[in-house]
């Protein structure tokens, strides 16, 4: 039985270092908004290894960092978030961080 849960991501380079995955969005400041937006972790049982938001007037910016993404995954996500009325930009990045205590 195979599990599609993301949590080992490809890894090209072999290094074997995990992949992180960070989201900035850019939407109105509306009350339904960030929940659209954990739901698409959670339902996929994933929670963000981290979470900041800011509401400014109007402006609501989330900025996330999740780990256990392949790029498929990650584009799929923030294809969805564009989805979602109300957000405005989603921008992602990828990189793979040494942990501390790790050779």
């Amino acid at each position: 039985m195979s599990s599609s849960l993301p949590f080992a991501a490809a890894d090209p380079d072999g290094d074997g270092l995990p992949l992180t995955v960070s989201f900035s969005v850019q939407a109105r400041a509306e009350p339904g908004v960030m929940p659209r937006v954990v739901e698409l972790f959670a339902k996929r049982g994933l929670v963000p290894q981290q979470w900041h938001s800011i509401a400014a007037g109007p402006a609501l910016t989330i900025d996330l960092q999740i780990g256990g993404l392949d790029d498929e995954l990650a584009g799929y996500i923030a294809r969805c978030m564009r989805q979602i009325i109300g957000v405005e930009t989603v921008l992602t990045s990828a990189s793979r961080v040494r942990q501390l205590g790790r050779a």
